[in-house]
């Protein structure tokens, strides 16, 4: 690998790299640093000497990254948070803390955990905000790019890289509209087989965890719509006779609504674990431990075991 001589690079255009990629506008990159538009004009120009690349290229509308850009804007966003951690030492605190938390949490477990997390916010953390970001297909991935600071929800595998802890145990429910038809009777395995199903599916592809054990004895359910998002299928049960089967954490949060009854899936699902996890790198820095212990404290108020 290459060494490169630190002393004849100025670190603080790193500083300005990070505005303009962000920015995507040396005039809107002078403004965040407050220096003029000169100064950040000529800082960019050294900045594709320094780099051998445009970084920022004419678009329809105003600058694009170049792939280069884009390649090291999660590396850069790291450095930069590294740096100044070296700097400030072991100190951390929160109530001087402006940058926003992003978490990947799905929209209900969102809606299960942030009304706790967002008051702890404002009383130790009164800057601070709340971003929740849909996990997506991958969402350890991005955990290594650093566009979330944690993920909550499923995580049975963690690859080299990523750390997790568990938050609760749950169990599944399947949950319906108070005027359905099987509603107050015994959910048997061949009536859960003969309602039709709502189902959750983030990635749109793939079985759900239901279909899973289903298919190991050979039987099979009429899955007859699949959403992304909790909510709508939330209120898909709510306005049909679809039926969902999901953690009873989550069936809680629904059932506030008091329009829909729960009922004991009739085969074993087994239990669901929902876990916190985070990447490596951020393992002993102290705003990310602070982050991490305020989640779990957040969760233990909410009564889950």
């Amino acid at each position: 690998m290459r060494e490169v001589d630190l002393r004849r690079v100025d670190l603080n255009l790193l500083v300005v790299l990070a505005a303009l990629i962000e920015e995507r506008s040396v005039t809107r990159a002078a403004m965040r640093l407050g220096m003029s538009q000169p100064a950040a004009s000529r800082a960019l120009a050294r900045l594709r000497a320094l780099f051998s690349d445009a970084l920022l290229a004419d678009g329809p509308g105003g600058y694009v990254l170049t792939a280069r850009a884009e390649e090291m804007r999660p590396l850069l966003r790291g450095t930069l948070e590294g740096v100044g951690e070296l700097l400030d030492g072991r100190a951390f605190d929160p109530m001087r803390e402006t940058r926003p938390v992003r978490l990947l949490m799905l929209d209900l477990e969102a809606a299960v955990l942030a009304p706790r997390l967002i008051a702890s916010l404002a009383a130790h953390a009164p800057s601070v905000d709340l971003e929740v970001i849909p996990p997506g297909r991958q969402p350890l991935e991005a955990l290594e790019g650093d566009a979330a600071d944690a993920l909550v929800g499923l995580v049975e595998d963690a690859p080299a890289g990523i750390r997790k802890r568990s938050l609760y145990e749950d169990h599944f429910v399947t949950l319906m509209r108070a005027e359905h038809p099987a509603a107050g009777a015994e959910l048997t395995l061949e009536r859960f087989l003969a309602l039709d199903h709502v189902v959750v599916s983030t990635t749109g592809i793939g079985r759900a965890w239901v279909d899973e054990v289903l298919q190991r004895s050979g039987r099979q359910r009429r899955v007859k719509v699949r959403v992304p998002s909790f909510f709508a299928a939330v209120e898909i049960a709510a306005r049909s006779d679809l039926v969902m089967t999901l953690p009873s954490s989550l069936a809680r949060t629904a059932a506030d609504m008091r329009r829909f009854v729960t009922a004991q899936p009739p085969l074993d699902l087994g239990g669901v674990t929902m876990s916190l996890a985070w990447h490596a790198r951020h393992q002993d820095a102290p705003r990310h431990v602070w982050l991490r212990r305020t989640i779990v404290e957040a969760v233990a108020g909410l009564g889950l075991r």
